[in-house]
């Protein structure tokens, strides 16, 4: 098979099927990207920038929608680029969501198009609206619609849809989900195990080990919409109630989503002028590369995991796979996977109060929480298990370049 890949940001959602498929000598693989600095075995990356930015005058609810387009031509150029060679893909794979997609069956009109369907953005009902303390005024709902014209094109042109969860299906204009299928990126359970002996060393030399009282919380960036302002304003209950125990915060101090903080850079700076911490026993470890991240994990007695109505994050599904207690929020795509008291527990997302009360019962009294540990890991085993997600996707792509 010719394949083609287009996600902005190489490798994206596509780390594990991209090599996969190029590892077979059958198959070329072709990779459109904004990336230069990163390569996959067997793959040919094509990289490109947009040819200008939005202008600068444009209408505010049309500088998303302008950002698509350029995102979109400066692809399709290298689509055409590709045609001009002769290469003919049997299938294209890609990410609406930056608008590299747009044109992608303008080039391509015969070529099967199958469509990475994350999230649609809506103005009532998933995360816009959810925190209170974030106003919605009708330009935010207006801006909002318009945001989503990249992918409703995409929805419409592709001839395939493939979604992580039901509920990021879900999220997707009800026309369209025959369209979807519901198949996970995976998580590679077989390399993710629990370890009895895990340990880990602090930047101070401290040595953390399973026999301690260690509590995770792993975000990419730390922000409201993954719960950070309720998780750090549980933290005063946790370390009064348990003097033992330590906290490892990873994620770095930028914006995936949402906004900046009105008064401070970071929402760790404005956090911890709100809740001051004692820094030898609240440690933040900033980004962390692949395998110090799982290792945190692995010590890990208790985790939090907290989020707006949103896209599920792959740090919840390993921290599974791994054994972790997941203390989870108590919203629709926590939900989905965790089921309260069988293979985690559930909190309200705007609770401290609960957050710190359901840390504290699993820091006491490890023993008692073990089998949902277990648990958790049977659920990302038989549901999200990277060798079957991966053969559920190659079998779609297969069958799509056979049609």
């Amino acid at each position: 098979m010719n394949i083609v890949f287009i996600h902005q940001n190489m490798p994206g959602q596509y780390k594990h099927l991209a090599a996969r498929l190029a590892a077979d000598p059958a198959n070329r693989v072709v990779f459109i990207t904004k990336r230069t600095d990163r390569e996959i075995p067997n793959v040919r990356r094509l990289s490109y920038q947009p040819s200008r930015k939005p202008r600068e005058n444009a209408h505010p609810y049309l500088v998303s929608t302008e950002n698509a387009v350029l995102h979109g031509q400066a692809a399709a150029r290298l689509l055409m680029g590709l045609r001009e060679e002769g290469f003919r893909p049997d299938v294209i794979v890609g990410h609406p969501g930056w608008g590299e997609t747009l044109f992608v069956k303008d080039v391509f009109p015969n070529t099967p198009y199958l469509n990475y369907c994350e999230f649609f953005y809506r103005a009532q009902g998933l995360d816009v609206g959810f925190d209170p303390s974030v106003p919605v005024n009708i330009d935010t709902v207006l801006r909002l619609r318009m945001r989503s014209t990249p992918l409703l094109l995409a929805l419409e042109s592709c001839d395939r849809g493939i979604a992580p969860t039901e509920w990021q299906r879900a999220s997707h204009p009800a026309p369209f989900h025959p369209k979807i299928e519901v198949i996970h990126d995976g998580v590679d359970t077989a390399r993710l195990l629990p370890d009895p002996d895990a340990r880990v060393i602090l930047p101070d030399g401290t040595v953390l080990t399973r026999q301690d009282e260690v509590l995770t919380y792993a975000v990419r960036n730390l922000e409201p919409y993954r719960g950070f302002p309720s998780f750090m304003r549980a933290l005063p209950r946790i370390l009064e109630a348990r003097p033992n125990a330590k906290v490892l915060i990873a994620g770095g101090d930028e914006v995936s989503y949402g906004s900046a903080p009105a008064k401070d850079k970071t929402w760790r700076a404005a956090m911890l002028a709100e809740v001051p911490v004692d820094p030898a026993r609240v440690v933040f470890l900033g980004h962390l590369p692949y395998d110090q991240y799982l290792a945190v994990l692995k010590v890990s007695r208790a985790h939090v995991y907290l989020t707006y109505p949103f896209v599920l994050s792959w740090s919840m599904m390993e921290a599974m796979a791994l054994g972790c207690v997941v203390v989870g929020s108590d919203t629709a795509p926590v939900r989905e996977v965790i089921r309260d008291g069988e293979n985690g527990l559930l909190v309200d997302f705007f609770s401290p109060q609960a957050i710190a009360d359901r840390v504290v019962e699993i820091l006491k009294d490890p023993g008692a929480f073990a089998p949902l540990g277990r648990a958790a890991r049977e659920t990302a085993v038989e549901r999200y298990d990277l060798a079957r997600c991966m053969a559920r996707q190659i079998e779609l792509i297969r069958g799509m370049a056979e049609r």
